[in-house]
């Protein structure tokens, strides 16, 4: 069982770098926002980074149970 907590505090603070999807197995996803990140020299980093807060906030918002059915059990990968 993956951490709502866990999840949203990556989200939080390093979601520029995609941490947080990793964490939640969205390698894809993960993949895509680190190279946004990297690629676009930092530019993308900040774009990044607001949706990492917005998605981390989003999970630590959720229920235990909303959390799970929707992030761990339903592969909701973007908001």
């Amino acid at each position: 069982m993956k951490s709502k907590m866990a999840a949203g505090l990556l989200g939080i603070f390093l979601g520029a770098f995609g941490v947080h999807k990793f964490y939640l197995g969205y390698t894809k996803a993960g993949v895509i926002m680190l190279l946004v990140s990297l690629l676009t020299c930092g530019f993308g980093a900040s774009v990044m980074s607001i949706i990492g807060i917005v998605e981390g906030v989003m999970y630590l918002t959720k229920t235990d149970e909303d959390f799970e059915a929707i992030y761990v059990n339903g592969e909701k990968m973007w908001f």
